[in-house]
Protein backbone atom coordinates (compact mmCIF):
# COMPACT_ATOMS: atom_id res chain seq x y z
CA UNK A 1 0.00 0.00 0.00
CA UNK A 2 1.15 3.29 -0.52
CA UNK A 3 -0.06 4.81 1.88
CA UNK A 4 -2.49 6.76 0.66
CA UNK A 5 -6.32 6.13 1.21
CA UNK A 6 -8.18 5.39 -1.76
CA UNK A 7 -11.15 8.31 -2.64
CA UNK A 8 -14.36 7.38 -3.52
CA UNK A 9 -17.38 9.53 -5.26
CA UNK A 10 -17.01 12.90 -5.02
CA UNK A 11 -14.05 13.31 -2.84
CA UNK A 12 -11.99 11.79 -5.71
CA UNK A 13 -13.26 13.90 -8.47
CA UNK A 14 -11.99 16.86 -6.17
CA UNK A 15 -8.71 15.07 -5.27
CA UNK A 16 -7.87 15.21 -9.20
CA UNK A 17 -8.19 18.53 -9.36
CA UNK A 18 -5.29 19.20 -7.07
CA UNK A 19 -1.73 19.02 -8.69
CA UNK A 20 0.07 16.05 -8.30
CA UNK A 21 3.77 16.20 -8.09
CA UNK A 22 6.25 17.70 -5.51
CA UNK A 23 3.75 18.61 -2.33
CA UNK A 24 5.26 22.62 -1.92
CA UNK A 25 5.64 25.32 -4.62
CA UNK A 26 8.89 27.59 -3.72
CA UNK A 27 7.89 29.94 -1.20
CA UNK A 28 10.84 31.97 -1.53
CA UNK A 29 10.10 34.38 -4.44
CA UNK A 30 6.86 35.00 -2.18
CA UNK A 31 8.41 35.88 0.88
CA UNK A 32 10.96 37.99 -0.98
CA UNK A 33 7.60 40.30 -2.54
CA UNK A 34 5.87 40.37 0.46
CA UNK A 35 8.89 42.06 2.26
CA UNK A 36 9.53 44.20 -0.64
CA UNK A 37 5.99 45.43 -0.61
CA UNK A 38 6.18 46.04 2.79
CA UNK A 39 9.48 47.70 2.33
CA UNK A 40 8.85 49.92 0.06
CA UNK A 41 5.44 51.00 1.72
CA UNK A 42 7.60 52.29 5.10
CA UNK A 43 9.56 53.91 2.71
CA UNK A 44 6.83 56.13 1.14
CA UNK A 45 5.20 56.20 4.52
CA UNK A 46 8.64 57.91 6.04
CA UNK A 47 9.00 60.13 2.90
CA UNK A 48 5.33 60.92 3.10
CA UNK A 49 5.66 62.09 6.53
CA UNK A 50 8.97 63.96 6.61
CA UNK A 51 7.01 66.03 3.76
CA UNK A 52 4.06 66.72 6.16
CA UNK A 53 6.35 67.08 8.58
CA UNK A 54 8.64 69.81 6.55
CA UNK A 55 5.10 71.89 5.46
CA UNK A 56 3.85 72.01 9.25
CA UNK A 57 7.21 73.51 9.57
CA UNK A 58 6.85 76.22 6.95
CA UNK A 59 3.01 77.03 7.77
CA UNK A 60 4.16 77.50 11.28
CA UNK A 61 7.12 79.98 10.05
CA UNK A 62 4.43 81.71 7.69
CA UNK A 63 1.62 82.25 9.87
CA UNK A 64 4.61 83.56 12.49
CA UNK A 65 5.57 86.02 9.72
CA UNK A 66 1.94 87.20 8.88
CA UNK A 67 1.40 88.01 12.99
CA UNK A 68 4.60 90.25 12.83
CA UNK A 69 3.72 91.93 9.44
CA UNK A 70 0.16 92.42 11.31
CA UNK A 71 1.18 93.70 14.16
CA UNK A 72 3.21 96.12 12.17
CA UNK A 73 0.36 96.83 9.92
CA UNK A 74 -1.65 97.90 13.42
CA UNK A 75 1.19 99.84 14.81
CA UNK A 76 1.99 101.49 11.35
CA UNK A 77 -1.99 102.75 11.70
CA UNK A 78 -2.00 104.01 14.88
CA UNK A 79 0.92 106.48 13.98
CA UNK A 80 -0.90 107.67 10.99
CA UNK A 81 -3.95 108.01 13.19
CA UNK A 82 -1.80 110.08 15.71
CA UNK A 83 -0.12 112.25 13.05
CA UNK A 84 -3.46 113.03 11.49
CA UNK A 85 -5.49 113.83 14.85
CA UNK A 86 -6.15 117.32 14.61
CA UNK A 87 -4.09 118.71 17.47
CA UNK A 88 -1.24 116.74 15.87
CA UNK A 89 -1.56 118.27 12.77
CA UNK A 90 -2.42 122.17 14.47
CA UNK A 91 0.58 121.55 16.68
CA UNK A 92 2.93 120.51 13.34
CA UNK A 93 1.26 123.42 10.97
CA UNK A 94 2.52 125.77 14.21
CA UNK A 95 5.78 124.34 14.63
CA UNK A 96 6.74 125.11 10.58
CA UNK A 97 5.32 129.02 11.03
CA UNK A 98 1.90 128.29 8.94
CA UNK A 99 -0.79 130.84 9.95
CA UNK A 100 -4.18 130.29 8.75
CA UNK A 101 -5.53 131.53 5.34
CA UNK A 102 -7.26 134.64 4.90
CA UNK A 103 -10.49 134.75 2.52
CA UNK A 104 -9.83 133.37 -0.47
CA UNK A 105 -10.85 134.90 -4.33
CA UNK A 106 -11.36 132.49 -7.18
CA UNK A 107 -10.93 132.41 -11.12
CA UNK A 108 -13.78 132.08 -13.41
CA UNK A 109 -12.61 130.92 -16.77
CA UNK A 110 -12.81 133.99 -18.44
CA UNK A 111 -10.41 135.38 -15.82
CA UNK A 112 -12.38 137.47 -14.08
CA UNK A 113 -11.84 137.82 -10.08
CA UNK A 114 -14.62 136.38 -7.81
CA UNK A 115 -13.81 137.68 -4.16
CA UNK A 116 -11.61 140.31 -2.59
CA UNK A 117 -8.61 138.19 -1.41
CA UNK A 118 -6.98 139.39 2.10
CA UNK A 119 -3.59 138.19 3.94
CA UNK A 120 -3.71 135.68 6.58
CA UNK A 121 -3.67 137.78 9.90
CA UNK A 122 -0.57 138.28 11.50
CA UNK A 123 1.57 137.86 8.68
CA UNK A 124 3.32 140.80 7.54
CA UNK A 125 4.74 140.97 3.23
CA UNK A 126 7.64 142.59 2.38
CA UNK A 127 7.50 146.21 0.95
CA UNK A 128 8.62 144.49 -2.18
CA UNK A 129 7.45 140.95 -2.52
CA UNK A 130 7.58 139.36 -6.02
CA UNK A 131 7.07 135.73 -6.01
CA UNK A 132 9.36 133.77 -7.27
CA UNK A 133 9.36 132.53 -11.33
CA UNK A 134 11.77 130.50 -13.00
CA UNK A 135 12.18 129.76 -16.03
CA UNK A 136 11.62 126.91 -18.45
CA UNK A 137 15.71 126.05 -18.55
CA UNK A 138 15.98 126.26 -14.98
CA UNK A 139 13.75 123.84 -14.40
CA UNK A 140 15.38 120.94 -16.01
CA UNK A 141 18.12 118.84 -14.49
CA UNK A 142 20.00 118.39 -17.74
CA UNK A 143 21.31 120.82 -21.07
CA UNK A 144 18.57 122.32 -22.70
CA UNK A 145 17.64 120.98 -26.40
CA UNK A 146 19.59 124.04 -28.16
CA UNK A 147 22.66 121.80 -26.71
CA UNK A 148 23.99 124.94 -24.02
Amino acid sequence: MSGKPELKGRAARLARLLPTGPGQAARTPFVLLVVLLLGGGLICLLVLNSALSEGAFKLDDLQRGTKNLTDEEQALQRDIDAYSAPDALQRRVRELGMVPGGDPAFLDPDGTVKGVPSPAPGVRQPAAYTPLVLAPEAMTDGPTPTGR
